[in-house]
């Protein structure tokens, strides 16, 4: 690689779970992260947008990390560069923005060393920093994941879809919402919930009729939305009237289901939601990470 020149990233943030499907579902959102090598100067990564004033600029940030990661994983030198990191994804909300970050990471290290690896290799890293495989897959591959066993299998979304994001000031960490799980659920919750994990994967990529009934969850939601009071008031709101609606990851953000022709829905929703919440009328990121020709900076984008 030389030194003028400029390799970048683009990868997409990610809402996992989708109601049922705890830990294996995710769909990749039209929020992103972009990163691009620049000259190495006095902090090794300079971050723009979404964490700009609390994320590390040093060896420690975890863009970095996955970067140095997929080298060694690979064999290849780290290269002598900079990161430059611009991101619109929210932190802590459930909306993927730590395994955006790996990827981001490893998607560069292939981009930038071409020491090679397939999608599949850029999850498992991605997944091994972040912990996160749902995600992982998602913003590697774009559209509608379900990661099970070891292998991440994408779909596209129902075209007559649109995801729609009610975003919370409040803030939750992963590692605290799954801290409040219960350690095991009845046999029947578990056929059940399995169930509906199948009916709303059908919804989501127009094999069936979207069924909003189908994002109910037993395993995981229960728990997390008693102990988010605003968060489990806006999903049954939402449900009340119809809408398909869960929580976003680990939360507080929800996610709503809406058609994509349905004008009206956006409006709607943010009325249930109230001035606490920003609703932002998201799309589906159907293509994944990318990298892009070398021609612009992030904050050129």
């Amino acid at each position: 690689m030389e030194p003028d020149d400029v390799v970048r990233v683009e990868v997409p943030g990610t809402s996992a779970n989708l109601g049922p499907g705890f830990d294996v579902l995710a769909a990749a959102l039209d929020l992103h992260l972009v990163a691009a090598t620049a000259a190495p100067g006095p902090r090794r990564v300079t971050v723009e947008g979404q964490g700009a004033d609390e994320l590390p600029g040093d060896d420690g940030n975890l863009v970095w990390r996955a970067f140095v990661g997929y080298c060694e994983r690979f064999g290849a030198e780290v290269p002598d560069v900079g990161l430059r990191v611009r991101s619109d994804i929210p932190l802590e909300r459930g909306l993927g923005s730590s395994a955006a970050a790996a990827v981001a990471g490893v998607a560069l290290g292939r981009a930038v060393t071409r020491a090679g690896g397939s999608d599949q290799d850029l999850i498992d890293l991605a997944a091994a920093i972040e912990g996160h495989a749902d995600n992982a897959a998602a913003a590697v591959l774009g559209g509608i994941v379900v990661a099970v066993d070891g292998v991440a299998r994408r779909f596209d979304p129902a075209p007559g879809l649109r995801p729609l994001v009610c975003i919370p000031s409040e803030r939750q960490a992963t590692q605290a919402a799954r801290a409040i799980l219960p350690a095991r659920v009845p046999l029947a919750t578990a056929a059940a919930n399995g169930g509906r994990t199948a009916l709303a994967l059908a919804g989501l990529t127009g094999l069936a009729a979207l069924d909003p009934r189908t994002f109910t969850d037993e395993l995981h939601e229960p728990a997390r939305l008693e102990a988010m009071g605003p968060t489990g008031a806006l999903v049954r709101r939402l449900r009340d009237t119809g809408i398909a609606a869960c929580l976003s990851g680990a939360g507080p953000t929800v996610l709503a289901i809406v058609g994509a022709r349905d004008e009206s829905a956006p409006a709607s929703v943010a009325e249930l939601a109230g001035p606490e919440w920003e609703v932002r009328v998201s799309g589906w990121d159907r293509s994944g990470a990318a990298a892009c020709p070398p021609t612009v900076l992030p904050a050129e984008a």
